[in-house]
């Protein structure tokens, strides 16, 4: 597993979720069906946004690329785990895993900002109605969707940069169930200082700013619903939001019990529970919540069946 000098890792073992035997066959046909159901669920859903004209707008524009997103995240992640529950040994190459990190980070922080520019688009749909057209024109909507995708690049590069830096000795299990930034800085033999320090500043940035923006958005939205006077406008309004404000609050709220919290304060198993909500639940959950939900989506659907039938 060493090159020529004894001391390079060129391979890891993910030891996975648990090594309870067990409870191995029951996990695996659990994520096995999550997986599906992340797949077949945004698939679905980009290809009604593709074929349905009535969705071409900037709220479905965003969310076809937010549904994409969350395809290819859970696709680096999860095949890959389900394999530890089939090997007695789940390898990856030492670039395999700098590959996996890669993808991760920059999908993950993708999605940290597609989020934010949804709630925006929710501000300027509910608290400035009459400049919406203008305000989220598709020159607008482009730079939205090109930032996040901008932002998930930097971050990236910068997290897989860092840690390439790093010697990796004879430690090369790693105590997760994918190539995850902590677990890889704990099996480091040489200093972790400025990973750490790159790590809180970056980290804290694609959690706390996108989170803040969110906020302040929906603060202004709440206030503007409280002022309408009719209740099913209320309503509506209510329902359209509080899927988003769901699933954000799942994704940041997971991803901060991981990254934010003192290295001290939680153990490995504590953090492989919160990394499944906001790498293979949100996922899942996004189409459904967007979709089941929604009537417009509701058309497509009907409309496309039955396209289909006639």
């Amino acid at each position: 597993m060493a090159v020529t000098n004894g001391s390079l890792v060129i391979e890891f073992i993910l030891l996975g979720i648990t090594e309870e035997p067990g409870l191995q066959v029951p996990l695996f046909l659990l994520f096995l069906v999550i997986y599906l159901m992340t797949t077949l669920g945004n698939l679905a859903l980009i290809t009604l946004i593709v074929l349905n004209s009535h969705l071409h707008t900037p709220m479905y524009f965003f969310l076809l690329n937010l549904s994409l997103i969350d395809l290819c995240y859970s696709s680096v992640i999860t095949p890959k785990m389900l394999m530890n529950f089939l090997l007695k040994k789940n390898v990856i190459s030492y670039m395999g895993c700098m590959t996996q990190l890669y993808f991760f980070c920059f999908f993950g922080i993708s999605e940290c900002y597609m989020l934010t520019a949804m709630a925006y688009d929710r501000y300027m749909a509910i608290c400035n109605p009459l400049l919406y057209n203008i305000s989220m024109s598709p020159k607008v909507c482009l730079k939205l969707m090109l930032g996040s995708y901008l932002m998930g690049l930097f971050g990236a590069m910068v997290h897989t940069g860092c840690m390439l830096r790093l010697t990796f000795c004879d430690g090369n299990t790693i105590n997760h169930y994918f190539c995850d930034l902590l677990p890889l800085l704990q099996l480091s033999c040489t200093s972790t200082y400025v990973n750490e320090i790159e790590l809180f500043i970056v980290v804290g940035k694609d959690i706390v700013v996108p989170t803040s923006i969110i906020l302040t958005s929906y603060g202004f939205i709440l206030c503007t619903i409280f002022q309408v006077r009719s209740t099913e406008s209320k309503y509506k309004a209510f329902s359209t939001c509080s899927s988003h404000l769901f699933a954000v609050s799942l994704f940041f709220g997971s991803s901060t019990f991981m990254y934010l919290q003192p290295s001290s304060a939680g153990s490995m198993a504590e953090g492989k529970i919160s990394s499944i909500f906001y790498t293979i639940v949100v996922p899942m959950m996004n189409p459904l919540i967007y979709s089941l939900r929604n009537k417009d989506v509701k058309v497509a659907v009907r409309r496309t069946l039955n396209r289909r039938i006639y």
